[in-house]
């Protein structure tokens, strides 16, 4: 896997990039804008589920998904550079791989929101309270949110040679 990862990097012209002057710092610019726009819009629409804002329609926060979308978009594309980079530096480290769990645990919270939860939170009136359920997965989206945000700091302190190794 690492192999085909960094034939893949030198192949594209990825890992040129990435190794010069502007390279490395540009897209980790790019990637937590994305992570930016991705946690300030989701965490909008998570915290007026939990309350916050009650004078604020949730159906005029949902409008910020594409914003949040885009994020997304620009973090995971410019997470793949990073890790088809140096594969041995993110798919051995215990920080990366807790980042990709929480990051897991978001999307299916999302997914069960969409599919149990985002009808009843669109038609509650601008002052009222989010249903128990939906409450519990703004909290659970939040709390992933925040980890994914720690392990992705804490990545640059388990590189190898230092290998934590569980999940290994």
């Amino acid at each position: 896997m690492i192999d085909w990862l960094q034939s893949f990097s030198h192949a594209t012209g990825i890992f040129a990039f990435m190794h010069s002057q502007w390279g490395w710092p540009l897209i980790e610019s790019v990637h937590f804008t994305g992570l930016c726009l991705l946690v300030g819009s989701v965490g909008l629409f998570d915290l007026r589920m939990l309350g916050l804002g009650r004078g604020i329609e949730m159906s005029a926060l949902h409008q910020l998904v594409p914003v949040g979308v885009a994020g997304f978009v620009l973090s995971a594309l410019s997470g793949v550079m990073f890790l088809v980079t140096a594969p041995d530096q993110y798919l051995f480290n215990p920080a990366f791989r807790l980042k990709m769990l929480f990051m897991a645990l978001a999307g299916v919270n999302m997914l069960v929101f969409y599919r149990f939860a985002a009808s009843q939170v669109y038609n509650c009136p601008a002052n009222s309270a989010a249903p128990r359920h939906a409450m519990t997965m703004a909290g659970v989206s939040l709390l992933c949110w925040t980890l994914i945000i720690v392990a992705g700091r804490l990545i640059t302190y388990f590189r190898p040679p230092y290998h934590w190794c569980f999940f290994c």
